[in-house]
């Protein structure tokens, strides 16, 4: 592990909601795996601190930030377009960019929840799959990695806004791994849109806060980050249009 000469060695990866514990885990083992990374995130200094944590850690490594308006499609795809021509390729897009909204019953939902949960969880996955797409398909490697959780294929009744809009997202990225299918032709597809299911993500400080919790069913930062770099080192075909699940499946 991070010897910089597997899968992911000299390939470019952007990732979406960098400056999240989950962004912070992500861009620390792909710099390990020997990736330039170029993070995003609408808190700049959340986003430096993640970046400063991943660039002390493997020095050498190119780790970069860039505030970047998700919610707009031409800032989307102006950051894709600025990746490309300062690193002349882009071989991944990770879309880390979360938020949980959630009622105590199905007739208390608010709907107010649904617009923001539509605009965090769906139209960021629209603008960077539309805007990354084309440099995705060009790369030899290319993979959209997006994090899903276990409620989008199993709703409870408080979580009506959240599982659906999960649920679109899933829908939205196997549309585009049908776009990277047929390219691939007879060939098989040498790029990739893949989800990572997990119930719900745990790290160090929610830990400490509560020493007693159990998390069950829970995956560690550290453990998507693990299983993000994994996506790269199997083959396409194997991963496009798939549901990895990284917790029990519902």
């Amino acid at each position: 592990m991070g010897n910089g000469n597997g899968a992911l060695s000299g390939a470019v990866i952007a990732v979406a909601g960098a400056g999240g514990p989950a962004g912070r885990a992500a861009l620390l083992r792909l710099a390990e795996a020997g990736a330039v990374v170029v993070g995003s995130d609408n808190d700049p200094e959340r986003l430096s601190e993640a970046v400063d944590a991943a660039r002390y850690a493997h020095g050498g490594a190119t780790v970069v930030g860039d505030t970047v308006d998700l919610l707009n499609l031409q800032s989307t795809r102006d950051w894709a377009t600025r990746i490309e021509k300062d690193f002349g390729r882009v071989d991944g897009l990770v879309h880390l960019v979360g938020g949980w909204r959630g009622s105590e019953t199905f007739t208390k939902t608010v709907l107010d929840d649904w617009d923001l949960l539509e605009l965090l969880l769906i139209r960021t996955v629209q603008h960077t799959s539309l805007a990354f797409h084309e440099a995705l398909h060009r790369s030899d490697r290319g993979r959209y990695v997006l994090i899903s959780a276990a409620g989008a294929s199993k709703p409870t009744a408080g979580n009506a806004a959240y599982a659906a809009a999960k649920a679109a997202a899933e829908a939205w990225t196997l549309a585009m791994a049908d776009f990277f299918r047929k390219a691939g032709g007879r060939e098989g597809p040498t790029s990739a849109a893949a989800i990572l299911v997990v119930k719900a993500l745990v790290h160090e400080a929610m830990r400490a806060e509560r020493p007693n919790a159990k998390f069950a069913g829970f995956t560690d930062v550290k453990e998507l980050a693990e299983a993000i770099v994994g996506v790269w080192e199997r083959p396409a075909s194997e991963v496009n249009g798939k549901r990895l699940w990284l917790t029990e499946k519902p």
